[in-house]
């Protein structure tokens, strides 16, 4: 007896010492939370605190930003879930694979909940402190009954970099008194505010791609969890009251009907929470789930209930006058979000035993009876490189593929969306949806993705072979590839002791970085601008060739130094013995025109798209590693064609003055490429032949029959959210090379430009253009036939017209191609 006695005071100092070891984030911060704005590494600090001084949390970093900041983990549950963390979560991955061994019961639930992921949404990274200090203290018996059934996971912030881009400025804007006028500068952002990460990327938007260094780490630790429940937190316009689940339609078909029920369950919790309080809050409007690359949509697709909770906030700052002239103060947005937190928590626990089950049969019936007509999809290996982007992305996306099959079979052809017969080749890609990730590969493969309701918020088609630019065949049967990797072709290449030339591809990025690694080196690189035979063998346009000789007065070392680059890219050399071809021209013809290197430059400031910058930025940092120069378009106006020889306007809304200004940039020799809007800026200005082509409107117009009850829907007719078109491609300009025959756009817009009169009509829509996703009628009359992608010469210049957005959030990997061309092959 004494010894039990001295057992229960043992434990009883224990949980007092723990009690008084953790700070509350008040006492920690030194301020009541939601007074101020926590910078990162003060809430990094707090989590690591905490952690520290409690057995029943194990914090993990998984990583880092662009800018070095920390991403972490804390996960938390009952001590008797904790002592046996590691065998929870490969139970339940097992779930997740299917594995029938694997049992759901005697395993509790896991939640991860989601803070942060836009920058400026900034509540929620506080309100993650306030959850982490109420789960860790436990005071609440049932606080402590819900974590027995249940491991939370925390992540405090998705977006350290543009959050702390948001928290630095409103804390130098901002007074010693906050000041509630919407008009007062601490509720406005200078470009490009603090929405997106290092590069101006939509993390929110990237989940399936995984194209930036937070998703990708984060995805390695979401697949090593696979949770049964995932809440994504966020926040919208100060004037709009609290959304949460259930979402709105569309909703995509693959989502199952238990998914959608507990959506429901979790809204009704939430629901009385908010109405004890009189708090306001919406659900069915506006969020739906149908796009993949969601904090929502990516995690039901894994068999998850995923869901958005929404506060309003953006920019509130710590207090802002609402239009109802309600004053909201960030304490107020703490509260909410810690509520649904906190309730979510409440109906995962009371139904984790329903969570588990459906979860692993949620699994079982994808590897069994996966959803949609087809039950495979099979993309061929037409262009290797990009064939293996693909691969790898699958790979993160935990989706099973394989490669070939050595058959003749039967399938739905993506490029003429016709049945036909087609032979399975040794490197095609083969992706069997007999596997537990069958809904996601579904979803990501899908030729059209059936749209309940044009309110879309997102694009509405993004498969992966019109992205890609492959041809691919969807098959109502069910086949398995015979290989597990790509085929390595090894070509015999002849032994020349002293080649005239040697001739290199140009079909992928992989080849652009070689060219940049030889140019570094001042190896002189010429392209090929028409097709040559020569040793019988045929080279297309846009071969690669370095002359020995007029390399070897240059460079040292030169052969050795080719070799070894070569070698570092895995790019074949083809050495050729004479100048001297069997068809075409030989290799002193103009048509082998000697690339130069680019001094590049992109427009930035208030006048550009923020995410236009990004998407430019992050390609030639991350793919290409090569220099580029951000400028002002105040500093577009005065360029040095010695310094800056080619210029890029993204996405923007442009003034008349600067296109004066660069006209005569152009002419001395510049290259300027304009994309998506910027393209506006030079329409029907001299010496730009670019003209935007106009619908003619009905004389007799028709009558608007439109409801007020449908005042919130999107007029169908004119709707275009995001669909995919086929452009024709005139194959021999070097801004096509490497293409194809088509090049498959995401189209976001109804603009559409006349061919050019004095120029090259590189890429054009003709009949029959629609492929795939939402667009109205009178959008698809409009994009009938015309002009996306010309290129028009100027003096000694050039400019570069780009209709769409070509590096689309940096998956739409056959774009990146075209944008390639245009830096480096367009003279």
């Amino acid at each position: 007896m004494k010894n039990y006695l001295l057992y229960l005071l043992f434990v009883c100092l224990g949980t007092t010492n723990v009690l008084a070891q953790t700070p509350s984030p008040d006492e920690f911060l030194g301020y009541p939370l939601g007074s101020k704005f926590t910078p990162h590494q003060k809430v990094v600090d707090y989590f690591k605190k905490v952690a520290a001084a409690n057995k029943n949390i194990q914090l993990q970093v998984y990583g880092k930003t662009y800018e070095g900041r920390e991403l972490l983990l804390a996960v938390i549950s009952d001590p008797s879930n904790m002592d046996r963390l590691e065998q929870i979560r490969t139970n339940n991955l097992a779930l997740s694979n299917a594995d029938k061994s694997a049992k759901a019961t005697k395993q509790p639930a896991i939640l991860w909940l989601s803070y942060n992921v836009h920058g400026n949404e900034a509540n929620s990274t506080e309100t993650s402190m306030r959850v982490l200090y109420t789960l860790a203290m436990a005071k609440e018996s049932n606080v402590k009954d819900w974590l027995k059934n249940t491991v939370v996971i925390i992540d405090p912030c998705l977006n350290p970099d543009g959050r702390e881009r948001y928290v630095s400025n409103f804390n130098m804007v901002s007074g010693v008194v906050p000041n509630p006028d919407p008009s007062a500068r601490e509720h406005s952002e200078p470009w490009p505010g603090g929405r997106p990460n290092h590069y101006y990327y939509d993390l929110n938007r990237d989940w399936a791609w995984q194209t930036q260094i937070e998703t990708q780490q984060r995805l390695v630790a979401y697949h090593n969890w696979m949770p049964q429940v995932h809440v994504d937190f966020h926040e919208q316009s100060y004037n709009e009251p609290y959304y949460f689940a259930p979402a709105a339609e569309p909703v995509h078909q693959d989502i199952t009907s238990w998914q959608r029920e507990f959506q429901v369950t979790v809204g009704k919790n939430n629901a009385k929470y908010f109405d004890e309080n009189g708090w306001q809050y919406f659900t069915k409007e506006r969020f739906d789930l149908l796009y993949p690359s969601y904090g929502d949509t990516y995690p039901l697709y894994n068999g998850a209930i995923g869901m958005t909770y929404e506060q309003g906030g953006i920019r509130a700052g710590l207090a802002v006058i609402t239009s109802d002239g309600d004053t909201l103060t960030l304490k107020d947005r703490i509260d909410h979000h810690f509520t649904t937190s906190i309730a979510t928590l409440e109906t995962v626990s009371t139904h984790s035993e329903k969570l588990l089950t459906e979860f692993k049969k949620y699994f079982e019936q994808s590897a069994t009876t996966p959803p949609g007509v087809y039950k495979t999809y099979i993309v061929k290996a037409q262009n290797i490189e990009r064939l293996r982007k693909m691969a790898e992305l699958l790979k993160r996306n935990h989706v099973a593929f394989s490669f070939g099959a050595d058959r003749t079979l039967n399938g739905y052809n993506y490029e003429n969306q016709k049945l036909e017969n087609f032979k399975v080749e040794r490197n095609d890609l083969i992706v069997n949806l007999q596997q537990p990730s069958s809904v996601l590969a579904n979803v990501l493969f899908e030729p059209q993705t059936m749209v309940t309701d044009s309110n879309t918020y997102d694009i509405t088609a993004w498969a992966l072979p019109y992205a890609y630019g492959l041809n691919a065949y969807a098959l109502k049967e069910a086949i398995t590839g015979t290989y597990t990797f790509i085929e390595e072709k090894k070509e015999s290449i002849p032994a020349i002791a002293k080649p005239y030339a040697w001739v290199m591809p140009w079909n992928s990025i992989k080849d652009a970085q070689t060219l940049i690694a030889l140019q570094k080196q001042k190896i002189k690189v010429r392209i090929a601008e028409e097709a040559f035979t020569i040793g019988g063998k045929v080279y297309p346009a846009g071969s690669l060739l370095v002359y020995r000789t007029e390399n070897e007065k240059i460079i040292k070392d030169f052969s050795k130094i080719l070799s070894e680059i070569a070698k570092g890219n895995n790019v074949s050399l083809y050495p050729i013995a004479s100048g001297y071809v069997e068809k075409g021209k030989d290799f002193g013809s103009s048509v082998y025109k000697l690339l130069t290197m680019p001094k590049v430059a992109v427009v930035t400031g208030q006048e550009v798209s923020s995410q236009g910058v990004g998407e430019v930025w992050h390609f030639f940092e991350q793919e290409l590693d090569y220099p580029i120069t951000l400028i002002s378009v105040q500093s577009a106006g005065f360029l040095d064609i010695n310094k800056i020889n080619t210029l890029i306007l993204p996405d923007g809304t442009y003034t008349e003055k600067l296109a004066e200004q660069l006209s005569g940039w152009i002419t001395a020799g510049g290259k300027l490429i304009l994309m998506e809007d910027a393209i506006s800026l030079l329409v029907g200005k001299r010496p730009f032949d670019i003209k935007k082509k106009e619908y003619p409107e009905k004389k007799d117009k028709d009558v608007n029959e439109r409801r007020y009850a449908e005042k919130d829907k999107d007029d169908l007719q004119n709707s275009i959210p995001g669909a995919i078109y086929k452009v024709s491609i005139d194959q021999t300009h070097p801004l096509a090379l490497g293409l194809g025959r088509f090049y498959y756009t995401l189209k976001t817009d109804e603009k559409i430009y006349e061919p050019l009169e004095n120029g090259w009509n590189v890429g054009t829509l003709k009949a029959n253009s629609y492929i795939a996703g939402v667009a109205g009628e009178k959008v698809k009359k409009k994009l009938a036939t015309g002009l996306l992608y010309g290129v028009q010469e100027s003096g000694r210049g050039s400019i570069i017209y780009l209709g769409t957005d070509v590096l689309f959030r940096s998956f739409w990997e056959n774009g990146k191609q075209m944008f390639t061309n245009a830096l480096f092959l367009v003279n």
